[in-house]
């Protein structure tokens, strides 16, 4: 067997402390914690620093199907089985609030891109939109006619994406809240759905043990991969968009590349079904979990450019052409040095740089600690409401007592 190439993903870290089925994966935004769900009914938040201590929350009363980091990484959300979302501070204390947020099991959450908002899915066929702020419901979805697997916020929080049992994608507008489109080509339930980083693209994986790719604008099937032999449960895209990481129930992780339309890896790690997959936010590591009650995190390694950087400056997509197989052409956006000389990216405008990165980090610390203050008065609030139920009910029982005590 060949040695394998330096660009080639290697497993960097193996975590282990989840005692049933890991369920879904999430990095915070500085790569620091990774947050893991599982059947356990408890979430890990997990530190990529050597050495460190996990945190284990216990408050679902049943599976954790789901986990989201907030856009800047101090708040938590989570959706279980037991019909409730919690928003944790994923610290030491790990204090939540809770809500009873569906009739039945919260498959899916995720914050807007400006953490005011987040998105659930439900077994209760519905999709429901709350704000952060106090977790207060704004408005609800329902043109799913079975469970609702997944939704997620587009890039610019415009859309929202589903996917469901129905074996139909829907596409909503979530100014107007109607369905903009149904993508039905799926020959069986859908599993998971997210949008491409530029947000004019969807990707979709199928218990028919397919992937696709649909252009949100035109609604045109882009690429359709029939490459892992089983369900396909979890994906995610690689931030600069050019990768697809899929998790399948035939025990592998397969990493296509969306530019050439072909496999380009198949990495072997869970003993049975993986279960999800994350891309970190800079693409430098992927984690995957299976219902093997692992989670491992993989050292991405195949592309070299620092997408940090790409990132920071929202070109256009770029039309590509693919001649593998019959695959149709593709807009993605392609990133600095990769099919096109540096000197015509140059040339292409960028964005006005109008504040200093100092003030820009300091204004995001700000928002940052903002959500944790929230969140707090939010738990203060949650207790306070508690304490005088139980002290309305006290005086009630002192009531009582009083009136069956004769003279």
């Amino acid at each position: 067997m060949a040695a394998p190439s330096p660009e080639d993903p290697s497993l960097e870290r193996h975590f282990k402390g989840h005692r049933d089925a890991v369920t879904s994966l999430d990095f915070s935004l500085n790569t620091k914690q990774l947050a893991s769900g599982s059947m356990d009914s408890c979430l890990m938040v997990w530190h990529m620093k050597p050495q460190s201590r996990a945190y284990r929350f216990a408050g679902h009363k049943d599976a954790v199907t789901c986990v989201n980091f907030s856009p800047s990484g101090h708040l938590l959300a989570s959706g279980s089985r037991d019909k409730t979302v919690r928003i944790w501070i994923p610290n030491v204390k790990g204090e939540s609030t809770v809500f009873r947020a569906h009739t039945a099991t919260v498959r899916s959450v995720h914050f807007c891109s400006d953490g005011q908002s987040f998105v659930t899915a439900s077994d209760d066929k519905t999709v429901k939109v709350w704000s952060t702020h106090r977790q207060k419901f704004l408005f609800s979805l329902s043109q799913h006619i079975n469970w609702v697997r997944c939704a997620r916020f587009s890039p610019d929080g415009r859309l929202i994406v589903s996917a469901s049992d129905d074996k139909t994608v829907k596409l909503w507008d979530k100014t107007s809240r109607e369905c903009v489109h149904s993508y039905c080509e799926h020959g069986s339930f859908v599993t998971s759905v997210d949008f491409h980083p530029s947000g004019t693209c969807i990707a979709a994986a199928g218990m028919d043990n397919t992937v696709k790719v649909w252009d949100v604008r035109t609604h045109r099937l882009l690429q359709h991969y029939q490459l892992h032999s089983a369900a396909v449960n979890a994906l995610s895209f690689h931030p600069s968009g050019n990768y697809l990481l899929t998790a399948s129930s035939d025990s592998t992780l397969k990493i296509l590349d969306l530019m050439e339309g072909r496999l380009l890896y198949t990495l072997h790690g869970h003993q049975g079904p993986a279960t999800t997959v994350a891309f970190s936010r800079t693409g430098e590591y992927f984690a995957s979990g299976g219902s093997d009650e692992q989670v491992m995190v993989w050292k991405s390694n195949f592309d070299v450019v620092d997408y940090g950087e790409v990132l920071k400056v929202h070109r256009p997509p770029a039309p590509l052409a693919t001649s593998s197989g019959n695959l149709p052409e593709v807009d993605f956006p392609i990133p600095p040095g990769r099919g096109r000389s540096q000197e015509s990216v140059q040339n292409q405008p960028q964005e006005p740089t109008s504040m200093p990165q100092t003030l820009t980090s300091t204004l995001e610390h700000i928002v940052g600690q903002l959500d944790v203050l929230t969140q707090t008065v939010s738990i203060l609030e949650q207790r306070l409401t508690l304490t005088e139920d139980r002290l309305k009910q006290c005086l009630e029982n002192q009531q009582l007592i009083m009136q069956r005590t004769p003279p």
